[in-house]
């Protein structure tokens, strides 16, 4: 994996990730497909067997109720996606799988005191007609814009989640990989007047790029190398709270992709368009972030591996820092 979206590797990677995934299921007794063994929910099943089997010859019961986790996916897999989305990814409704994500993300947040709590308001909800245009709007202004951004997550996302509710804006979580969760509020303008459009793009580059990385720290080249206790924890432009060097090394990523977006913005059509301010502005915010990212990044590289190096120049070129 690169700065600079491949979809050709990201389908590769996720290949190697369903044989992971059937792999972890076929040891519990359950046989899925290539294809099924993509949905968010599958792999979902798949960290329960991992998780139930490590504790060495799972009871009955406990196996029947993983079963009836893969039955429930398979329903939700045979319905019929809505018709006429220009992307295979579908937009997901309400689902167990992702209400346990919901979950989990809530209690990971840092709560006013700096630990973590279980802050409410943050709930998937159904995707309207209303959100469903500005999708369109998003998928045709990433195909115009950035045709490899739109290869890819076209490969890398199987389900699109809308969530309701100020606690989460976005956010990917591994157990469910290949679905993202982004609050519908970034589907409007923003007080900069910041196109709905504009901003959901950016949420799915963003979202996305945190999907590409975790499938290739695990099915391809690692980007760091093994460290005692995930290394220090270092600040972020992202985050409040301190985060290990991977999260910061996802960040850097993810900023230098968003630059990257917004740079192909002002370059095209958004160029001579009412929002070109806006897009101008987020864009000179993303870049010093990117930059700050970097530096910070830099500070830390012989934690990197020869490819996480290789990264990190690109990312430093887009963000426009020389790397010692």
């Amino acid at each position: 994996m690169r700065v600079e979206p491949d979809a050709r590797q990201s389908a590769e990677e996720c290949s190697a990730l369903a044989h992971v995934t059937r792999s972890a299921l076929e040891r519990a007794g359950l046989a899925v497909s290539p294809k099924e063994a993509t949905h968010p929910a599958i792999v979902e099943a798949a960290h329960v067997a991992q998780h139930i089997l490590r504790a060495g010859p799972p009871a009955p019961e406990r196996l029947a109720r993983l079963s009836g986790m893969v039955d429930l996916a398979r329903s939700a897999i045979a319905a019929p996606p809505a018709s006429g989305l220009p992307w295979p990814a579908r937009l997901a409704a309400p689902g167990p799988h992702l209400e346990r994500s919901v979950v989990r993300a809530l209690k990971s947040l840092p709560a006013p005191g700096g630990e973590t709590g279980t802050p409410q308001g943050s709930v998937v909800d159904a995707w309207r007609a209303r959100d469903e245009e500005v999708f369109r709007e998003t998928i045709a202004l990433l195909a115009a814009n950035w045709p490899g951004a739109h290869a890819e997550l076209g490969q890398i996302l199987l389900q699109i989640a809308l969530l309701d509710g100020p606690a989460i804006d976005g956010f990917t979580d591994f157990t469910v990989h290949g679905a993202v969760f982004i609050r519908r509020s970034r589907l409007a303008p923003d007080p900069d007047a910041l196109p709905g459009a504009v901003r959901l793009a950016e949420a799915l580059v963003h979202e996305g790029t945190h999907t590409r990385c975790n499938a290739a720290s695990v099915a391809a080249q690692p980007f760091l190398r093994p460290v005692d206790d995930d290394g220090p924890m270092v600040s972020t432009p992202l985050r409040l709270d301190p985060r290990p060097l991977t999260g910061l090394f996802q960040q850097m990523v993810v900023l230098a992709r968003s630059v990257s977006l917004y740079r192909r913005l002002l370059a095209g059509d958004t160029a001579d368009s009412g929002a070109a301010a806006a897009v101008r502005s987020r864009h000179d915010q993303l870049a010093l972030s990117a930059a700050d990212a970097v530096r910070t990044m830099t500070e830390h590289r012989d934690v990197l591996t020869d490819h996480g190096r290789t990264v990190l120049a690109d990312a430093a070129e887009v963000a426009q820092v020389r790397v010692r």
